[in-house]
């Protein structure tokens, strides 16, 4: 019969029983780990994916209109100016994303949206009273940006409007100069000389593309750094002189951290902060304080409203964010791309192609 002292042998010690409660937390800090690794990896490719339905989409439109979608469409006529703040609530067409719906299998959808060929009338607005928008995009937000998943409004995807000038309300400017534009020219509404945009800077900071427009407010495509304007500039693949596969076409954004994206509607308001993205803004930058539109520079270095800091590429993801080009490949770019670099593959005009990134 056992007694009682071989009993006791056999139990566990208080040091051996901390041992294997030590061991077996790191085992699970590994295996935790692990998993958010492989959970990261699977989110990254659906939003690699996703990229890459919206770059076919967009090469759909051009094959069938003989140019690209345009970043935002705002249809007016007298007495209606573009230039007046006030009236660019009327004549909404909607965004690019909403012209890339019938190539994303949402013909249906489009087909329900009515009178894009009116001027003065807010389309946008009659399908939100209709209750046809806003719907969720099927392909429209990374699964790594947690924000409001589910909230129909919001696109993780912005179209490149590349190293387009971008000044911001706060007086700090810091990503300006990548435009080669000073630090002055008219804010929006302001989209005609002598105020259109900033002054030429001389040496420019990036050689190979001249000043242009804030935040992609021109029709003129002569005027387009990138891609795509707010205003819709036609732009095709003639246009691209630095190749497809050296020009960005879409990438990531988060709409926690842009203030038009957040803010101005949707996804498929002509307005609403997805045809704002300008590269001039380095990868992953975070612009997280919203102190409200009453106090909207008190953070100016960060602040969603300061469009310096906030229109640009961002994500969730590790390391950098994703992109589809203009040929319609997918590239994770890493924010620590020296950033002249990502100037040209954001033009799509600079003459200097790039071979390496």
């Amino acid at each position: 019969m056992a007694t009682e002292r071989q009993f006791l042998r056999a139990a566990f010690t208080l040091i051996e029983l901390l041992v294997v409660i030590a061991i077996t937390a790191i085992l699970l800090g590994l295996l935790l780990v692990a998993v958010q690794r492989v959970r990261e990896a699977a989110n990254r490719a659906k939003c690699q994916n996703n990229l890459k339905q919206f770059g076919l989409a967009c090469q759909g439109y051009h094959d069938n209109r003989g140019l690209f979608p345009a970043g935002g469409k705002l249809l007016l006529a007298p007495p209606r100016d573009i230039n007046i703040f006030s009236d660019w609530s009327a004549g909404d067409k909607g965004s690019w994303l909403v012209y890339s719906l019938p190539y994303m299998d949402q013909d249906v959808l489009f087909q329900q949206i009515q009178s894009l060929s009116v001027p003065n009338v807010s389309s946008m607005s009659l399908a939100v009273d209709a209750g046809i928008l806003p719907l969720k995009l099927p392909c429209g937000r990374c699964p790594s940006d947690g924000f409001e998943y589910d909230n129909p409004l919001f696109c993780n995807y912005m179209a490149s409007i590349g190293p387009q000038c971008s000044i911001g309300p706060c007086g700090y400017d810091p990503f300006q100069r990548y435009c080669n534009g000073a630090n002055d020219g008219g804010k929006p509404p302001l989209l005609s000389p002598p105020n259109a945009y900033p002054s030429f800077l001389n040496p420019a900071t990036v050689p190979g593309y001249s000043n242009s427009p804030n935040h992609g407010n021109t029709r003129d495509s002569s005027l387009a750094r990138g891609m795509f304007t707010r205003f819709g500039a036609r732009i095709d693949l003639a246009s691209v002189l630095d190749g497809t596969s050296n020009t960005v076409l879409i990438g990531e954004s988060l709409p926690a951290q842009n203030s038009d994206m957040k803010n101005n509607g949707g996804w498929f308001y002509w307005n609403g902060g997805n045809s704002v993205g300008t590269t001039i803004i380095p990868i992953n930058y975070r612009s997280d304080s919203d102190e409200g539109t009453e106090d909207w520079c008190a953070n100016p270095d960060r602040s969603i409203y300061n469009w310096n800091v906030s229109f640009g590429f961002k994500s969730r993801h590790s390391g950098g964010a994703n992109f589809v080009f203009v040929d319609g490949s997918v590239h994770f770019l890493s924010q620590n791309i020296d950033h002249v670099t990502y100037q040209y593959l954001g033009c799509r005009n600079d003459n200097r192609p790039v071979s390496e990134y």
